[in-house]
């Protein structure tokens, strides 16, 4: 992560990229309309699960970072040779599972930058899913936690990938920055160099900058929910209670694209703020004290590493990519993922009052998915005449079912809503209501399925 004390503004620097000389060497995405956030596939029979991330292999990412910084003057900064040895390093592993790897040269302070993209073969590259992590450090250290740890988490995700031959829906791509130290330079000149058209493909950017602090805590962007929630749901399944992320806000590379209108999500570990009693509570640690005391400094090496913090937010990036990628395989539906109500209920004729059925979901983890799925079986003589809708917990209406000239008998249909502003936990009813005359008809059941 950069510091906020800088000796060019950002405005400079991104003014800086702009001259940049040479071009991604990766194919631009073509136009298409604006993909949506990238949505979990949990409730899909097809979901894979995520594998467990070795953080032996992760640690052993970051051993090779550490001795590449001891060969190169004692960091991998931009525009010094342990950089480019770093990126190379990267490459290497990535071209040797498999990847189709570009890289990508822009200018910054009179020296010559390097971003690194590596895209897995297949998925819909219309809706891309990106992660990525700067690679660079200060030139005062090797700078293995900032960023050695989310260079390397993404590296061995990546692997992962390969090694599950993974077949996703989505396309997958991961990046690894150049001069982020210098306020985003290199992940500002990609998101710049991108058509608007191609931006639009990027259905999610997840980035991760510090993942394996020493004094840790564990924190989740909260720039857009449905990101939010993969990430949130992850933890939730080990009982680690998150908070949102607020000391990177703006200091790392997924400022260029959320400023771009891409949806942004991720995970951070902390920085220089101290941690407070009540985190220490949470998570451990000790109180008053940062959670990297060797921030932009020449400590942090590969001893600056809790490697708990290290597993648990490899793990998290793995599941939120498995997640979000809807990977096919044969992995079962959570089974608690629906809930249904099968009671039969009168719908009275018109000008009847309206009638409701409810279902109390419980055991679920943060809001419902911007998927909901809401099936309705009605029986019902002139389904035109219907008015269907759903009312979340909070009391919010989603229209299902308008009224209209469609003659044509009972209702047997499964509607998609968008309900992440709701809580999952809760009632949940089903509203109903007759608004023409000489009909009969009830509702047979209805499901809902997170």
């Amino acid at each position: 992560m950069h510091s906020w004390h800088l000796s060019h503004s950002p405005r400079t620097l991104a003014a800086g990229a702009a001259l940049a000389t040479a071009t991604l060497a990766v194919g631009l995405l073509a136009p298409a309309a604006h993909a949506a956030p990238a949505t979990p596939s949990a409730a899909s029979p097809a979901a894979v699960a995520a594998p467990d991330i070795p953080v032996a292999n992760v640690k052993a990412h970051l051993a090779q970072l550490q001795q590449i910084a001891n060969a190169n003057g004692g960091n991998r900064a931009h525009g010094r040779s342990g950089y480019r040895a770093s990126l190379d390093y990267v490459k290497g592993k990535l071209d040797a599972a498999g990847f189709a790897t570009s890289v990508q040269q822009f200018s910054s302070s009179g020296a010559t930058g390097y971003n690194l993209i590596a895209d897995w073969p297949g998925g819909d590259i219309s809706q891309t899913v990106m992660a990525g992590a700067h690679l660079d450090s200060v030139t005062a250290g090797p700078g293995i936690n900032d960023n050695g740890s989310g260079s390397a988490g993404i590296l061995e995700t990546a692997l992962a990938v390969s090694r599950a031959q993974l077949k996703p829906d989505k396309h997958l791509r991961f990046a690894w920055w150049g001069a982020e130290e210098l306020g985003m330079v290199g992940s500002r000149y990609y998101v710049n160099s991108l058509a608007g058209a191609d931006r639009s493909k990027i259905s999610g950017y997840l980035n991760f900058d510090m993942i394996g602090s020493p004094n840790p805590g564990y924190f989740v962007y909260d720039d857009d929910p449905t990101l939010e929630k993969v990430f949130k749901d992850y933890f939730a399944t080990l009982s680690i209670p998150t908070e949102i992320e607020t000391e990177g806000d703006g200091r790392s590379d997924h400022a260029p694209f959320k400023n771009a209108g891409i949806p942004v999500g991720g995970l951070f570990s902390g920085a220089d703020y101290t941690k407070t009693s009540a985190q220490a509570q949470k998570w451990g640690g000790s109180v008053g004290q940062e959670f990297d005391a060797c921030y932009h400094a020449s400590c942090d090496t590969s001893s600056n590493i809790d490697t708990t913090a290290l597993d648990h937010n490899s793990d998290a990036i793995a599941y939120a990519l498995w997640q979000l990628a809807a990977a096919g395989g044969t992995t079962p539906p959570d089974p608690g993922s629906s809930f249904e109500n099968t009671t039969d209920l009168t719908v009275p004729d018109s000008p009847g009052p309206a009638v409701t059925s409810s279902i109390t979901v419980s055991g679920r983890t943060g809001n419902a998915p911007a998927t909901l799925k809401v099936a309705v079986n009605a029986v019902h003589t002139y389904s035109g005449d219907l008015v269907i809708d759903l009312i979340g917990p909070s009391g919010r209406s989603y229209r299902l079912h308008n009224s209209s000239s469609d003659s044509t008998p009972d209702i047997n249909t499964t509607y998609t809503v968008n309900a992440s502003s709701e809580a999952a936990n809760g009632t949940w009813k089903l509203k109903l209501q007759d608004k023409g005359p000489q009909d009969t008809g009830y509702l047979d059941s209805w499901k809902l399925t997170f």
